[in-house]
């Protein structure tokens, strides 16, 4: 499914928020990354974030 960059934005946001929060990250991060948003964003380009957009 395509996104558009609003939902993309949601999608990096919320699951940024999960992460920072201490939910359990399903990619393996580099030493050197710490930010939950860049570590979103890594689970988003290889298309592992458990978030769905549900159009009506």
């Amino acid at each position: 499914m395509k996104y558009t960059r609003f939902e993309k934005a949601r999608i990096i946001g919320a699951r940024a928020l999960q992460i920072s929060f201490g939910a359990p990250v399903l990619v393996d991060v580099p030493a050197g990354m710490l930010d939950p948003i860049d570590i979103a964003m890594l689970e988003y380009d290889k298309d592992l974030v458990p978030i769905t957009v549900i159009r009506e």
